[in-house]
């Protein structure tokens, strides 16, 4: 009777809560995690009270031991690395680079787990750079890493269509789920017998650079149609604002549609109705859903209309 592959020795490296599901499918298979790897608690709050990550949280609880070298170019975590013995390392939303030391090191390499249909969106920010260019599908590559910026050889890969009320909190949920199966999936393939890796070619790079508080501010020329892809993009951070007497006013949910604009300024409202309040765009007409004063909860268009003046009012 032919015997089951063997279980893998592995670690696990992530910080997130995208790489959490990841962690979870991984310990609930035969495959052994027998160390994991997360970036320092940083600080939170206005405190600034340390605090640890969901990865580190969750490995915690599992009872797993938990590693957080401030680098991975010291000879002391690469040591480290060395002496688990590794069949495999998984790194989901990392945030340290390893070096090629301790890319060598384990016998079936180092398997990233990478949110996006790689050759296109290898970087920091796959997600919400998706949803900003308006792509119409997304999905999830299990990468063998190298040196290089996530353009190691693709051991599998699987596309999700992207609805239009996706934002990055619901794709990134969708997509960690999509991970964690098949990273668990490839491993049992790995341990069953050599697999092949598909090399990316270079035609359809793009790189999805990490996105920055200070792209959140609207630029009411723009086109409502791209506003509202920066909107769904930046949600749940850094969220997408705009000036309200002289105040910052955050935008958790909008539409476009290309409405007949009057000669009005951009960033002008038009109007307030049970469906939102239309704001004038360089181009087309942004229907602003549920947006959030500064210090105030979030409120959908029709309560904030009611406890303010808007009609002929102007964001900026």
């Amino acid at each position: 009777m032919n015997q089951p592959p063997r279980g893998l020795k592995l670690a696990f490296a992530g910080t997130p809560q995208f790489a959490v599901p990841a962690l979870d499918a991984l310990c609930a298979t035969r495959h052994e995690v027998c160390a994991v790897f997360t970036q320092a608690d940083r600080g939170a709050g206005r405190g600034r009270v340390l605090r640890p990550g969901p990865v580190k949280q969750r490995a915690m609880q599992l009872g797993l031991p938990v590693h957080q070298p401030l680098t991975f170019r010291s000879a002391e975590a690469v040591q480290l690395l060395a002496s688990l013995g590794l069949d495999a390392f998984v790194v989901v939303a990392y945030g340290l680079i390893l070096p090629p030391e301790a890319l060598a090191l384990p016998a079936m390499g180092c398997l990233n787990i990478h949110a996006s249909l790689l050759p296109r969106w290898r970087g920091a920010a796959p997600i919400q750079r998706a949803l900003e260019a308006g792509d119409a599908t997304s999905g999830v590559c299990i990468m063998r890493m190298e040196t290089g910026l996530d353009s190691g050889p693709v051991l599998a890969r699987r596309a999700v269509t992207i609805s239009p009320g996706d934002t990055a909190q619901s794709l990134s949920l969708r997509l960690s789920e999509l991970g964690a199966k098949l990273i668990c999936s490839t491993l049992d393939e790995l341990a069953a017998g050599p697999l092949a890796a598909t090399a990316q070619g270079e035609e359809g790079v793009t790189y999805a650079a990490k996105v920055g508080k200070g792209e959140a501010l609207i630029d009411w020329q723009g086109d409502a149609a791209g506003i509202a892809r920066k909107v769904r993009a930046f949600n749940p951070w850094p969220v997408a604002e705009t000036r309200f007497n002289e105040r910052q006013l955050r935008i958790w949910e909008a539409d476009s549609f290309a409405g007949q604009i009057p000669d009005a300024p951009a960033g002008t409202v038009l109007g307030v109705s049970q469906g939102g309040i239309d704001v004038a765009c360089g181009t087309g007409i942004l229907r602003v859903l549920r947006l959030q004063s500064a210090g105030r909860n979030v409120l959908d268009a029709e309560q904030f209309a009611n406890a303010t003046s808007l009609p002929g009012a102007r964001f900026s």
